[in-house]
């Protein structure tokens, strides 16, 4: 009964799929395509799009034509569009650009953060703090990621209440939103419960997101699991394109496509129309000569040729 009291009527997707989704890509993707997946997006009724990265094109190359992406796209009404920031620098380029709303990544695992980000994660809280602080003095909302939260490559399970502590403290320094990242996708149901219950101790669910990869293939049932807590916003990535180096074996985030046939049948509402969808997953599945990662996608393919051809 709990469960069912909890559950949101409306949920808000946060489309990372061509920051996160293509950010590791070994291949260049054109700024063209990222705008046209952009534009893609918006048009079927994405409110929120992580756009860009403004870390050293040294170390992520992908993302080193972000202004020019976001310069593009310009500002679309009802539309946020994002970036991720490691570090002052990061922000500054960041507002150059124009982005509404920036992201900073720690972790709940020692070992991770040292091997993404080369410290510890106290030493990369106090490097965000006048990241943060700064954002905030600039009229620019902050969102935070804490990644490892069900499980790390090096130290295996995570503790519920260390990850809530590292979520407590993005919060209280200035953070509006803490997304919680199955990094390695190795949650369930069950103890994506559990992680939530830990973060609620101290921090008000309207305040949490989900970000699920699939590497076991639980994305969706923890997604259900989380929706069942109360949480109404998930990071998800259209065709499910996406996936972490630092994280040996991880497959990419849960597909958009996915998520959004999850709460239509479930009666709750994303503002986003389904088959356009299909067609921006569609569009950058080509644009990346690979297949679609989403079910439903495929399935929608399916649909249609039958359709086509009378069947």
């Amino acid at each position: 009964m709990r469960d069912a009291a909890l559950m949101p009527a409306r949920v808000c997707i946060v489309e990372v799929g061509p920051r996160d989704g293509l950010q590791n890509e070994p291949s260049p993707v054109s700024a063209e395509v990222k705008v046209g997946l952009i534009e893609r997006l918006i048009d079927a009724g994405v409110t929120y799009v992580e756009a860009a990265s403004f870390d050293s094109p040294k170390w992520v190359p992908q993302m080193a034509d972000g202004a020019d992406v976001l310069a593009r796209i310009g500002r679309r009404e009802g539309v946020t569009l994002a970036a991720l920031v490691p570090n002052m620098k990061g922000l500054e380029a960041a507002l150059q650009a124009g982005v509404e709303e920036v992201a900073v990544f720690a972790a709940a695992s020692e070992t991770f953060s040292q091997k993404n980000i080369n410290c510890s994660i106290d030493e990369s809280l106090a490097r965000f703090a006048p990241v943060i602080a700064a954002a905030r003095e600039a009229d620019v909302r902050v969102r935070g990621y804490v990644s490892c939260v069900l499980g790390c490559p090096f130290e295996g399970a995570i503790d519920p209440h260390a990850v809530a502590r590292v979520a407590r403290r993005l919060f209280e320094m200035g953070c509006y939103e803490i997304s919680l990242g199955d990094t390695i996708g190795a949650g369930t149901p069950h103890k994506t419960k559990a992680l939530i219950d830990a973060c609620m101790e101290s921090i008000p669910v309207t305040a949490l997101a989900g970000h699920f990869h699939d590497t076991w293939g639980m994305a969706i049932a923890n997604v259900a699991a989380a929706l069942a807590r109360g949480v109404a916003t998930f990071d998800s990535s259209v065709s499910g394109i996406g996936g972490c180096p630092y994280s040996p074996g991880a497959t990419g985030n849960v597909a958009t496509e996915d998520v959004v046939y999850l709460c239509e049948g479930m009666g709750i509402e994303t503002g986003i129309d389904l088959y356009k969808l299909a067609d921006a997953g569609a569009f950058i599945s080509q644009a990346l000569k690979r297949e679609t990662s989403s079910r439903v996608a495929r399935a929608i393919e399916g649909k249609r040729h039958r359709e086509t051809c009378g069947t």
